[in-house]
């Protein structure tokens, strides 16, 4: 699985599997492991070395399976405990790894801790693994702070005997009190549990929001920015320095199992310097770098977030990871079809500028896919975005599940735009999501315009996304200069280039061009062209257009 000496997770292309949308298998309208599994071989064919998996875990579904009732099973819907042990065992097969999600910072409202919490009573032991409060104002009536959540609305629920609970997102979703033994011991258990069962790491949901202040301050006149974790180690509840203390923990845990196990931190933190605290040698292996995945498509901002990554991940040994998209942010092949790009922030919700062009989208997706691949360490994808796969901006309001949508009032569509069930064949709903015989439509509708995004149309197509992401891989996998190099290191040297265009030369012979300029591009002398996002002009790299050259 690894063609370098390095650890895998280094260099890894980590494909992200949105188990809800990614394959069918049962005819429900939802995604599940069967559908997974018979899907891996395509993954194998895509290139990739890993996959994450979304939450699995048995879950009323209120924020779709990041409401985790037990972290020890699976949610019916999606399988069984002895399927999940199957795919990891067959994904080993085909050289894939599996990750799946892990969810600390809460759990459902479900989870036998939280209603053994309810029926105890204020004050109790049960309700210590939790974050109960007593309320403010003459009757207790009143929040304990002013904090909210990150999906809308306050960050507290009260119950029938007039405590508080604090919930970051939704009210179906508690926070666990990480200062109690027992939950760090629970959650160590769990980790073990799963890696006895052969997953070659986790993602870490929520990373940087585990401890908050003993005292649970307010946050004073904007709490709004609740959402945004400006205040580095000073906010009350996101990335405080003690959380360090629970990764050192579990990296001890980890190591414990063979095979280079590996964890990826969802750490929002104000800084790369804040972020490379995650992954320092004895906390987690990697984090991702939302810098990158939040920067408009500008060159100047580009460079200023690949070096200021390398150097402060490079400071503590570590890789960065690169990403374009997930399953929280509108598709990028969306955001960079807009005349008007912008940086935005954390849970700040983006809001489009003027109509989306998809045509000019797709041309810069297929150029940031390049640049994406070519840089040192390792690159999420996700599902989809090898397909060139636009935000669905048009879904009908009747069918948004989100939890943001109600909780914001219907002022914030929320998440679902990315999350529509992805397209394998044919030339109606739903395009293979589901077999023929489904009892159910697809749990999002998927639009009639995807029938030429599907896996089928673009297979063999020299000019589609699909096969500039088989390429790209394959190039990423067998040259000696890419991923994390021949050695495990991660060089980069800038070339000289006129304003708006970025490129960078990996040793052994290896240059990457990418103009975002409104100019052709001359390209520098090369032997080869190995690969191109869109055709080349006499010698020239068009605009929104990335290039990989051999050189001598």
């Amino acid at each position: 699985m690894t063609r370098t000496a390095a650890p895998w997770w280094r260099s890894a292309v980590i494909y992200q599997v949105y188990i809800r949308s990614f394959a069918d298998a049962n005819g429900d309208g939802v995604g599940d492991i069967a559908g997974i599994r018979s899907r891996l071989p395509y993954l194998a064919e895509l290139g990739i070395d890993a996959i994450w998996i979304n939450p699995w875990y048995p879950s009323p579904m209120a924020d779709h399976g990041y409401d985790v009732a037990d972290y020890r099973g699976i949610e019916p819907v999606f399988g069984t405990l002895a399927e999940a042990e199957e795919l990891i065992d067959e994904a080993h097969r085909h050289g894939i790894r599996v990750i799946p999600d892990i969810v600390p910072n809460h759990t459902s409202d479900r989870h036998a801790w939280f209603r053994a919490a309810l029926a105890a009573g204020p004050y109790s032991p049960e309700r210590a693994r939790y974050v109960f409060r007593a309320g403010r104002g003459p009757r207790g009536d009143e929040p304990p702070n002013d904090w909210t959540s990150c999906f809308g609305g306050p960050a507290w629920t009260r119950v029938a005997d007039g405590q508080w609970y604090l919930h970051l997102f939704a009210p179906q979703q508690p926070d666990l009190n990480w200062e109690h033994p027992e939950v760090r011991a629970e959650f160590e258990s769990v980790l073990r549990f799963w890696f006895s069962r052969g997953v070659d790491g986790f993602r870490i949901d929520v990373a940087h929001g585990l401890i908050k202040h003993p005292d649970l301050p307010d946050l004073g006149p904007a709490p709004s920015e609740v959402a945004a974790p400006e205040r580095g180690a000073g906010h009350p509840h996101w990335d405080r320095d003690e959380v360090h203390d629970i990764y050192r923990a579990w990296r001890r845990v980890a190591d414990e199992f063979p095979g280079d196990r590996m964890f990826v931190a969802e750490a929002w933190a104000e800084t790369p310097e804040r972020l490379a605290a995650y992954v320092r040698r004895d906390g987690l292996h990697t984090a991702f770098n939302f810098d990158y995945l939040m920067s408009a498509w500008d060159a100047g901002r580009l460079r200023h977030v690949i070096d200021h990554t390398r150097a402060t991940l490079g400071a503590v040994d570590a890789p960065a990871t690169w990403v374009l998209s997930n399953h929280d942010v509108v598709r990028h092949a969306s955001r960079f079809g807009r005349a008007v790009q912008k940086e935005w922030r954390h849970n700040q919700t983006w809001h489009p500028e003027g109509p989306v062009d998809l045509a000019l989208g797709l041309r810069r997706a297929r150029a940031a896919a390049l640049l994406t691949l070519a840089l040192p360490g390792g690159a999420y994808i996700y599902q989809g975005e090898e397909l060139g796969l636009p935000e669905v901006e048009d879904l009908p309001e009747d069918v948004l599940q989100d939890p943001t949508w109600e909780r914001s009032g219907h002022t914030e569509r929320g998440r679902d735009g990315c999350r529509v069930p992805i397209p394998w064949a044919g030339g109606a709903a739903p395009f293979g999501f589901s077999p023929q015989d489904a009892t159910a439509a697809p749990w999002l509708p998927q639009p009639e315009s995807w029938k030429d995004h599907s896996v089928a149309a673009q297979t063999g197509d020299d000019a589609s996304v699909l096969e500039l992401y088989r390429s790209a891989l394959r190039l990423r996998r067998d040259h000696p200069a890419l991923g994390g190099g021949a050695s495990g290191d991660a060089t980069l040297s800038w070339v000289d280039a006129p304003a708006g265009v970025l490129a960078f030369t990996r040793e052994p012979g290896f240059l990457c061009a990418v103009n975002l300029s409104d100019e052709p591009y001359p390209l520098p002398p090369h032997d080869a062209v190995l690969l191109a996002s869109g055709p080349l002009t006499d010698g020239r790299l068009p605009t929104d257009t990335a290039v990989w050259l051999a050189l001598r």
